[in-house]
């Protein structure tokens, strides 16, 4: 085992970086993780407010094929610490999991800050020191890492840095992305951060905005070219956001950076067939308001019908002039035409990073020998469900298990010697 005395510095207090502390720490090395924040975690324990979603229970392949183009490059790290892995490791913590219905897996406490004291507690004890209020600056010409502090600038010498520095959603949160310029005054391929999993901007009515704001579009199907996606919408003051639409949100994105704007498709009544739908609204409206009568012949809810009449208005037409055939192709899909993305301080996630040919595939930067980087900072997204946690553990994990190997090329063969010897 390499000595003690060799220091790893690890900068972000979030999943990857404390996970890569506890695999250095389980090796032997010396660790401090270092962040900018007053406390560690501060992004984690808001991922887990309105209950934390660890990761998913889908089987493997499945599961891979969510990180779409990065897959081939997070492949290796998410074999090796796995959904099952990461569950066994919040037990050991004294956190029990469960399978939702959805498939996603949620401790039993269904929060983050005891999963988050249990893990600090046990850093603790493996002598992983944490050094707050020191924001990371990038490195003096002697190559310590420099920072920022209410002291003022200090400077650490370390054998070697794992970057964890998140993307640059949640800002206040303390990632900011401030890291981008440091890394690319280096050579380092970065690309550009970008929204992910985030809502998109719409041109709502001030009656449908301020009569709807907040209200929840449920059990619909979003559908943008070949992807439609069930769950959930909600009517925000400058668009549309939620479940379903974060999951669609990669193609709008580019669609939109692309083109300036993208329409999405709503079906109201996904399981219902157009047929029924027109059988129902060929039935006599009586005296009751066009409203009521979609209220009742259709199942609609208000904010479902003032969608449709949004839809009616941009394309200069009357919504009860509709023939029963034609309203019921209308309901099945509602085009909202978006025209622009939430800004990137409003997103779950964050697209693009450090390139992946950037690194080795131990996660270390080939530009700076010694450097490793880890979780959201990384050119990669995934959608909710449990698939961005999972991925920041892993490559936390799997940068902590580079650095270990750097600091000790022969450390392994050793091992494998030592169990040989009689």
């Amino acid at each position: 085992m390499f000595s003690l005395a060799k220091h790893v510095a690890i900068i972000g207090a979030g999943p990857a970086g404390l996970m890569a502390a506890e695999v250095l720490a389980q090796g032997g090395a010396n660790v401090t993780v270092y962040d900018a924040m007053p406390s560690a975690g501060r992004k984690f324990l808001m991922a887990g407010r309105g209950g934390l979603n660890l990761t998913h229970s889908e089987p493997l392949p499945a599961f891979l094929a969510r990180y779409r183009e990065a897959m081939p490059n997070l492949k290796a790290a998410l074999a090796a610490f796995p959904p099952q892995a990461l569950r066994d490791w919040s037990e050991a913590l004294g956190q029990e999991t469960f399978v939702g219905s959805s498939g996603r897996v949620f401790p039993k406490a269904f929060k983050a800050s005891p999963l988050l004291r249990a893990w600090l507690r046990r850093l603790d004890s493996m002598g992983v020191q944490l050094t707050l209020r020191h924001r990371w600056t990038g490195w003096d010409d002697q190559g310590r890492l420099r920072f920022q502090t209410p002291d003022g600038l200090q400077f650490v010498e370390a054998s070697a840095t794992v970057l964890a520095l998140g993307g640059a959603s949640w800002p206040r949160l303390g990632s900011d992305g401030a890291w981008v310029e440091t890394l690319a005054t280096k050579g380092v391929e970065i690309s550009p951060l970008r929204p992910a999993n985030s809502g998109f901007t719409v041109a709502w009515s001030d009656i449908f905005r301020d009569r709807f704001e907040g209200q929840p579009l449920k059990g619909v199907a979003l559908t943008f070219g070949k992807h439609t996606v069930r769950g959930e919408a909600i009517v925000t003051r400058t668009g549309i956001e939620g479940g379903a639409v974060y999951a669609l949100s990669a193609e709008l994105r580019e669609a939109i950076l692309r083109d300036g704007r993208a329409t999405l498709n709503i079906a109201l009544r996904p399981d219902t067939e157009i047929g029924e739908l027109k059988v129902k609204l060929s039935t006599a409206k009586g005296k009751q308001s066009f409203s009521n009568f979609l209220r009742k012949a259709a199942n609609l809810s208000p904010v479902a019908i003032g969608l449709l009449q949004e839809a009616a208005k941009a394309s200069g037409m009357s919504l009860s002039s509709l023939s029963p055939v034609d309203l019921a192709r209308l309901i099945q899909a509602v085009p909202v035409q978006l025209n622009g993305v939430s800004p990137i301080a409003r997103a779950i996630s964050t697209a693009g990073g450090v390139a992946f040919d950037e690194l080795d595939d131990a996660f270390m930067l080939r530009r700076l020998p010694g450097v490793f980087a880890a979780g959201e900072m990384l050119d990669w997204e995934a959608p909710t469900g449990g698939y961005l946690l999972q991925a920041s553990f892993a490559t936390g994990a799997a940068a902590g298990r580079g650095a270990l190997k750097y600091l000790d090329p022969h450390g392994e063969e050793r091992s494998t010697a030592a169990r040989l010897e009689p």
